[in-house]
C-alpha cells in the first residue's frame, strides 16, 4: 500500500512538472507572437529598416539570417557527419580519441561570446575575411559543430550491433555498411541534431556581433550576382542578421517605434523556427521512411 501510495505521488509530480514546463514554454510563445503578431505585415516583411522615422521593416535581416543558416549548414553538416562517421566507426579506442572527445565537450560549453572574439582575431582579422556572412558562417560552424559531431556518432552508436554485423557478413564494405545500415537508422537523430544547430543558428547574436557585422549594404535584390558588393547573395559582404537585429534596435532606440519592431521581429524569428523545425522533422520522417523501406 505504501509503495502504490508513494507511485502515485511521483506519478503526480513528474506530471505537475512537465505540465508547469509546457506553460511555461506555451506563456513564453503565447507572449512573444500576441506581442509582435499585430505589427507584422507584408511590407514590414519585405522592406529595409528605419533608424530615424517610424514604420521600418526587417526584409534584409530576413533574408541574410536565412542565407547564412543555408551557408553555415553547407559547412556544418558535411564535417559533423565525416567526423561523427570516423569517431563512431574508423578511430581506436585510445588516449588520442578520449582526447578528442575532451576537446568536442569542451567547445560544446564555449560561451557564444567566446566564439565571436576567437572569429574576430582569427578569422575576420588573421584570415582578412573581414565582416561578412561568411565569416559568420565560419564562426557559428565551430560553434555548432561539436553539436553536429556527438549526435551523430552517439546516433550511429545506438544501432543494434546485430544489423552492423549482419551487413559485414552479407560481404558489404565497412563504408556500404555505414551508408546502407547504419545511417539509414540513424537518419531520426541526426536530423534531430540538424535542428538544434539551426535553431542556435537563427538565435544567435553574439558569435555574429564580431563576425558578421551590425549592418548591411543597402541591397539590390534585382542583382543576383555572387561577386557584386550590392548583390543579396555575396556571402563576403557585411550582414546584420534578424537576431543581431533585435539586440541593436533595443539597445540603441534610435527609431521612434523601436519596440513594436522588436516585437514583430521576435514573433517573425520564433514562427521562422517553428516552420524550420516541422519541415526538418517532416523531412526526417520522410527519409527514415525511404531509406529503410518502412511505412
Amino acid at each position: 500500500m505504501k509503495a502504490k501510495t508513494v507511485d502515485r505521488i511521483m506519478t503526480g509530480v513528474i506530471v505537475g512538472v512537465a505540465v508547469l514546463i509546457i506553460a511555461v514554454l506555451a506563456g513564453l510563445l503565447g507572449y512573444l507572437l500576441v506581442r509582435g503578431l499585430r505589427h507584422i505585415s507584408l511590407d514590414f516583411l519585405l522592406s529595409p529598416p528605419q533608424t530615424i522615422k517610424a514604420g521600418g521593416g526587417i526584409g534584409p535581416q530576413l533574408f541574410n539570417s536565412l542565407f547564412l543558416l543555408v551557408l553555415t549548414m553547407i559547412i556544418t553538416i558535411p564535417l559533423g557527419l565525416g567526423a561523427g562517421i570516423y569517431m563512431s566507426e574508423y578511430a581506436k579506442p585510445n588516449r588520442l580519441t578520449a582526447f578528442i572527445r575532451l576537446i568536442v565537450e569542451v567547445l560544446s560549453s564555449f560561451p557564444s561570446i567566446v566564439v565571436g572574439l576567437f572569429g574576430l582575431l582569427v578569422i575576420v582579422n588573421m584570415f582578412g575575411l573581414g565582416f561578412s556572412l561568411f565569416s559568420g558562417a565560419l564562426a557559428l560552424t565551430v560553434f555548432n559543430l561539436p553539436l553536429m559531431v556527438r549526435i551523430t556518432e552517439q546516433s550511429l552508436r545506438s544501432v543494434p550491433r546485430e544489423q552492423k554485423e549482419a551487413g559485414l557478413a552479407l560481404g558489404l564494405s565497412r563504408w556500404r555498411t555505414i551508408t546502407s545500415v547504419l545511417l539509414p537508422v540513424a537518419i531520426p537523430s541526426i536530423v534531430t541534431g540538424t535542428i538544434l544547430a539551426a535553431g542556435r543558428v537563427f538565435g544567435e547574436a553574439a558569435a555574429l556581433l564580431f563576425t558578421a557585422g551590425m549592418s548591411s549594404p543597402r541591397l539590390d535584390f534585382s542583382d543576383w550576382n555572387p561577386l557584386h558588393h550590392t548583390s543579396p547573395l555575396n556571402p563576403f559582404r557585411p550582414a546584420e542578421t534578424l537576431a543581431v537585429h533585435i539586440w541593436k534596435i533595443n539597445s540603441e532606440g534610435l527609431a521612434p517605434d523601436a519596440a513594436q519592431i522588436a516585437a514583430g521581429a521576435s514573433a517573425v524569428l520564433v514562427i521562422t523556427v517553428l516552420i524550420f523545425n516541422l519541415g526538418a522533422r517532416w523531412l526526417g520522417r520522410v527519409l527514415y521512411r525511404k531509406l529503410t523501406a518502412s511505412k
